[in-house]
């Protein structure tokens, strides 16, 4: 795998080395064991989930309450989508700061989220569909969303004309509201004791 760290950091791009020959391709998506080792925390499956997408559908911008926190390794398996992290951990030095990401079949390239980093993604393709395997299972009521027009976010998500999205997405806080709610994750909270967390 190579591996890139983004602009959010904890957040970090896994491009795998395909195996092609006349047959087609192979190659290694995820090893829990070098996920750990680049980001320095534990990371065990515990449930995966997926969602297929129309071409021109944006989702999210979408989070977990820490606690009970999740990190997530999204992969894009058909289709392509255009996928942006941002950092919505309050107190972090790169608070709003983001990273857009091409995300496709072909690639095989995934994107480590960490605790307290929101996601979204605009699909390029009719029936894209995203993996994503996640650190901590679903528990109803920890879900955070945040609207992704938010202008204070401004995130270069490059539709031409307006995208489909969930009344939930669409009607969702923007990022200031959030912060005035208490509902995104501090900063301190979600580092790893050998970085100076709790």
């Amino acid at each position: 795998m190579d591996v890139t760290e983004t602009r959010v950091p904890g957040a970090f791009v896994f491009t795998p080395k395909l195996i092609s020959d006349e047959r087609g391709a192979f190659f290694e998506a995820f090893r829990a064991e070098e996920v750990e080792a680049v980001t320095g925390q534990p990371f065990r499956p515990a449930q995966i989930n997926y969602s297929m997408s129309r071409r021109n559908t944006l989702r999210g911008l979408h989070g977990v309450a820490v606690p009970p926190g999740q990190t997530k390794y999204v992969t894009c398996v058909r289709g392509a989508l255009r996928d942006i992290v941002v950092d919505l951990r309050v107190g972090s030095p790169t608070f709003g700061a983001y990273h857009v990401n091409l995300l496709d079949a072909e690639s095989g390239r995934s994107v480590y989220i960490p605790e307290g980093v929101a996601h979204g993604f605009l699909s390029l393709t009719d029936d894209a569909c995203i993996c994503y395997v996640v650190s901590t299972r679903y528990v109803p009521g920890t879900q955070i969303d945040i609207n992704p027009l938010d202008p204070v976010l401004a995130l270069p998500w490059g539709f031409s004309e307006k995208p489909l999205m969930s009344e939930k997405d669409a009607n969702a806080p923007g990022v200031h509201s959030a912060i005035d709610s208490g509902s995104l994750a501090e900063w301190q909270k979600t580092l790893s004791p050998t970085d100076g967390g709790p």
